[in-house]
């Protein structure tokens, strides 16, 4: 990454932190920010799925309607999953942890790939190596004393930590194998330095979920 990039994606994710610290304390808030989000990645999902089908036919066009009926449909049970626990403080902290642990998996993943470069995870996306999946892991678990008054559990800590982690790299390989279908860099433009929104928080899509669902079952 160059540095000029870098530069934006620093600047930028400041006022991010922001609306996420104020979510937490304001429900409404983190209910629209979360509506405006969904909205802006099922759009730039759906520009996405048009780019790796240009030329129109009956089955690229089926394809794409089925893509984007089950990107509504998966938004619908994430906001569903999200909007249920958002009214408790307690459940706030769970998410918020949620939230913290793809972000640092994020971070983790891009600087460990920078610094130790080495073997690439897959032909899916030539950026992702094996020490970036690796540091998501290990960065992820800066979090362990952040979080243990909320889970005092250590094992089951390290179990949410390195599941939600591996999905929110599995969103992540899962949006870039689209947008190289696509012949594309971003999803879109909105986010300077991040690209698109869908860029950003194509790893949570499938992680919070599925945290949450591990939250709700073993806590």
């Amino acid at each position: 990454m160059k540095l000029k990039d870098l530069k934006k994606r620093i600047i930028t994710s400041i006022p991010l932190i922001f609306l996420l610290v104020l979510s937490f304390y304001y429900s409404y808030i983190l209910i629209v920010s979360l509506i405006g989000i969904f909205l802006i990645s099922f759009i730039e999902f759906q520009g996405l799925i048009s780019k790796i089908f240009k030329k129109k036919n009956s089955n690229e066009s089926l394809f794409k309607l089925l893509a984007n009926i089950f990107f509504a449909i998966y938004l619908a049970i994430f906001s569903l999953l999200i909007f249920g626990e958002v009214t408790e403080n307690n459940s706030k902290l769970n998410i918020l942890f949620l939230f913290a642990i793809c972000i640092f998996s994020d971070i983790g993943g891009l600087f460990f790939g920078k610094i130790f470069k080495g073997k690439k995870l897959t032909r899916i996306s030539p950026n992702k190596t094996i020490s970036g999946s690796i540091g998501s892991f290990i960065s992820s678990m800066i979090l362990i004393p952040f979080f243990y008054f909320l889970i005092n559990d250590i094992f089951l800590i390290l179990t949410i930590i390195i599941l939600v982690s591996l999905f929110c790299q599995i969103g992540d390989l899962f949006i870039s194998y689209l947008k190289r279908k696509a012949n594309v860099k971003d999803t879109g433009s909105i986010l300077p330095g991040h690209g698109g929104l869908l860029d950003r928080i194509d790893g949570m899509l499938i992680a919070i979920p599925v945290g949450i669902i591990i939250l709700e079952f073993l806590i």
